[in-house]
């Protein structure tokens, strides 16, 4: 597949576990999770002035990447505590992420959110696929700034859908690529300014795994060449169907269809 091609992919979360789990034949997961929380930290040091913040992480990777990121703003001289919805795993790459984090760590509740100049939510990631309850919801309605990891907890990364409740981000950090869910209403007013961060995915991953969804852009389409034996056929064919009342959008279409070289146009 063409580098633009690939620059398009929108891959869900089903998609995007066959992707991590292809590049971590070449790069371990913890690497590519110090990459994640460095990219997440980067993006906050970018964003605004120190200031207190609060680092919400879940007990899987999301929660991981919130880990590193808060030991990268607490290096670079930020005031940082981390409020755990639950431990991770014992053994995983999260748990060893969480491991290296010295900082303070408070109650995960709704009065510490408040506390906070700045909370970065690292709890669900864009896998998300159940509605969040109500005891996190409340935790989350609290934060009065909200950066998110992935995506803000609470939306489906494949639909856009809010599952329950999301807070509104001023900035969603995701790494790789975009995800459906970025891109498509309601989760689309729920992301804030979204930063797609590079954190060392080989680009062989894209070999391994079929994404079925990509951002419409002109790098997905290429006009035929013409050649001294062309016909209108060997140019593609567009049929448009336009309702008989109203066939004004259906008439733009088959304007803009002929301009951009279609070699024959059906109305």
């Amino acid at each position: 597949m063409g580098q633009i091609a690939t620059a398009l992919l929108l891959p869900d979360s089903a998609e995007m576990a066959l992707i991590d789990r292809a590049g971590s034949r070449t790069v371990p997961v913890r690497a590519l999770m110090e990459h994640a929380g460095r990219a997440v930290a980067r993006a906050v040091i970018r964003h605004g002035a120190p200031c207190r913040v609060l680092v919400l992480c879940g007990p899987g990777n999301n929660g991981g990447d919130g880990y590193v990121a808060a030991r990268r703003l607490a290096q670079a001289g930020w005031p940082v505590a981390v409020a755990a919805l639950s431990p991770p795993r014992p053994g995983s790459d999260a748990a060893a992420a969480a491991g290296e984090w010295r900082g303070p760590r408070v109650a995960f509740t709704a009065a510490e959110v408040a506390r906070a100049d700045l909370v970065i939510d690292a709890v669900f990631g864009a896998g998300l696929s159940r509605a969040i309850d109500a005891a996190l919801a409340e935790v989350l309605v609290a934060a009065r700034r909200v950066v998110a990891v992935d995506m803000p907890s609470g939306i489906d990364g494949a639909t856009g859908l809010v599952l329950g409740y999301a807070a509104s981000a001023e900035m969603t950090v995701t790494f790789v690529r975009a995800k459906p869910g970025h891109l498509l209403l309601p989760g689309r007013e729920k992301v804030g300014r979204l930063v797609v961060a590079d954190i060392g995915m080989p680009e062989t991953v894209w070999d391994a795994v079929t994404v079925r969804t990509w951002r419409n852009a002109p790098g997905l389409w290429q006009v035929p060449g013409q050649a001294v034996d062309s016909h209108k056929y060997a140019r593609g064919v567009v049929s448009i169907c336009g309702g008989g009342t109203m066939p004004g959008a259906a008439r733009l279409a088959a304007g803009a269809a002929g301009a951009a070289g279609a070699g024959l146009v059906r109305l």
